[in-house]
């Protein structure tokens, strides 16, 4: 490999680039604006406003959303599910599961399920 390229590899890495420019097309491709240069200035605005504490993060999904997912997961009405399961939806929502610490046999409930989204898609704007 060219020193260049990995180099860029190394600034895309350090810089968390990827992961970036995922979460802003997927937030298109949910919402869909009309003018999606200007809707992609408002949510950095908004990524630059949560860094400063000084409002919210964008979100993917709103609880409603996650709400529905859970829903899903949960075909038996059981009211919780499987570490599986919540490590599934959080992989199909580009999500990190590196540092969750579940027991296999642990139940997942819809609280719990809803907290733990809201703390990955957070850390996932930390780039």
């Amino acid at each position: 490999m060219a020193a260049g390229e990995e180099q860029s590899r190394e600034y895309l890495r350090r810089h968390r680039l990827p992961e970036l420019l995922h979460r802003l097309g997927a937030l298109l491709l949910f919402h869909r604006p009309e003018r999606p240069r200007e809707f992609l200035i408002q949510v950095l605005e908004r990524v630059k406003a949560g860094r400063r504490a000084e409002g919210e993060y964008p979100f993917l999904m709103d609880e409603a959303n996650v709400e529905a997912m859970f829903s899903l997961l949960d075909v038996l009405g059981q009211g919780h599910i499987r570490p599986a399961q919540y490590r599934e939806a959080l992989k199909t929502l580009g999500l990190s599961t590196e540092d969750l610490e579940l027991e296999d046999d642990e139940n997942i409930t819809l609280d719990v399920f809803k907290e733990g989204m809201k703390k990955k898609m957070l850390e996932s704007w930390s780039v």
